[in-house]
């Protein structure tokens, strides 16, 4: 298994200033942001679409300091009900799997996206209870008539370049938690699976270990983010978690994206890492920084610490003692 970083918080200085840090701190692998949310500070998608040199350059880059891309990350909402908003998501998303595929990076990381709640709403709308059953009728809606007709398309466009589409189960998006991850699946093809992001889902109340294994005995982890989360008690007891203060206002939340070690200790993530490891992935732990309490070098630093002693760096031997 690789260390890697989503190099986002790294946006503010030259590609070639961020991957000789990360190869100082011993990192094996990065996620380059090339559209949508995670922005494009370090990789000019439609120039490296149309730039072999730019691509050989790239690749150089990264093969100068050992680093391997682990994944193209596009996070936006293709399903969103404004056409424009949708189109561009959409473009960006099908070019970051033809970049990918160009540049012989398995992966592109990204959310499911979130329609509206019925025909000729502006607003995308997450539902999350059954009733009353105008909701399950919006929750229907988005599913048969928007979600799994676009997916399916997309996914036969990732199966015609090679590349695994990894969804981000995030609140917010359809598809938040990992039956959603392999409803959808079902519904397409094996090209779409998880980027399992286990900071979205603790504050759910979902075992992250129990999710490994529910998705990954299915084969359905394409990619993980190594990220953390503390749910405040303080506050949950009486807010509980679906919590709308701003992410600044620390003191005030439920819970806080956290670096890794920060949220669960390190026995923890040695046991995600184990279960990782049981259902057969071997690949990235991107770490992804999004910890208001610290600076991103610090939490990069601080995760890649805990994340070096959890990780194995050797294959497994013959259980000679089972002989």
């Amino acid at each position: 298994m690789d260390i890697g970083v989503l190099t986002v918080p790294l946006g503010d200085e030259p590609i070639e200033e961020a991957v000789t840090y990360l190869d100082d701190i011993s990192v094996d692998a990065v996620e380059l942001g090339v559209g949508g949310w995670p922005g494009e500070d370090h990789v000019d998608r439609e120039t490296l679409l149309d730039d072999e040199a730019a691509r050989g350059e790239l690749r150089g880059l990264l093969d100068e300091h050992g680093l391997r891309a682990s994944a193209l990350a596009t996070h936006n909402n293709p399903l969103h009900p404004d056409e424009e908003r949708a189109a561009t998501a959409d473009r960006e998303l099908r070019e970051a799997i033809e970049l990918a595929d160009l540049l012989d990076v398995g992966t592109v990381t990204c959310f499911s996206g979130l329609p509206a709640g019925a025909p000729g709403d502006s607003t995308p709308n997450w539902v999350t209870a059954p009733w009353p059953t105008e909701h399950a009728d919006a929750l229907d809606y988005q599913w048969d008539e928007v979600a799994v007709p676009y997916w399916r398309d997309l996914a036969d466009h990732a199966d015609r370049h090679g590349v695994d589409v990894a969804i981000e189960m995030h609140p917010n998006m359809l598809v938040y938690e990992p039956t959603g991850l392999l409803a959808l699946r079902e519904a397409t093809n094996d090209r779409i699976g998880a980027n399992f992001d286990p900071s979205h889902l603790y504050w759910q109340g979902i075992d992250v270990t129990e999710a490994v294994r529910f998705l990954g005995e299915r084969d359905a982890i394409h990619h993980v983010h190594a990220k953390d989360t503390k749910v405040y008690e303080a506050e949950s007891r009486v807010k509980g978690v679906l919590d709308t203060t701003s992410y600044a206002d620390t003191a005030d939340r439920s819970w806080l994206f956290r670096s890794i070690g920060y949220g669960h200790g390190e026995e923890h993530w040695k046991d995600v890492v184990s279960t990782l490891r049981m259902v057969d992935y071997e690949g990235a732990l991107s770490i992804e920084h999004e910890d208001a309490l610290t600076s991103s070098r610090e939490g990069l630093e601080k995760a890649v610490d805990v994340l070096d002693r959890a990780v194995f760096e050797t294959r497994p031997g013959d259980a000679y003692w089972a002989e």
